[in-house]
């Protein structure tokens, strides 16, 4: 069985309370389009509401964050990850050549820069395989 989206679990929760979105939003000091947006997960609650949210839905907050990702935030996850491993490389390497220029590093220094850069491409290499 496929697990819940945050979104999902929070409507499911609410449903089962016979409450309606602006019912919760009341309770929270929120519009009932940002619970809207909850439960068709295009945004997820404050970090800070999350215990009150809890009370008012009647669960722990642990069993209220056992919901998956959605599929859309685990690729911008994942292309936010892959966007800094590739990044990092890059301005190493830029770094380590313009205090090179400017003869403004030690070469263990820059060896050991060099080598962080490696080491995230071989991240990178190993996460696409």
């Amino acid at each position: 069985m496929e697990k819940q989206t945050l979104g999902q679990k929070i409507a499911e929760l609410r449903k089962a309370k016979n409450m309606t979105q602006l019912e919760l939003a009341t309770q929270l000091n929120i519009t009932d389009k940002a619970v809207s947006k909850w439960e068709r997960d295009l945004s997820c609650p404050d970090i800070n509401s999350f215990p009150k949210l809890a009370e008012i839905l009647g669960v722990s907050v642990d069993e209220l964050l056992q919901a998956n990702v959605s599929g859309k935030e685990k690729d911008e996850n994942k292309y936010t990850v892959d966007m800094v491993l590739k990044a990092i490389p890059l301005a190493l390497s830029i770094g380590v050549t313009v205090l090179a220029a400017i003869d403004q590093i030690h070469w263990d220094d820059a060896v050991s820069l060099l080598g962080l850069a490696v080491l995230a491409l071989a991240v990178r290499n190993f996460r696409e395989k």
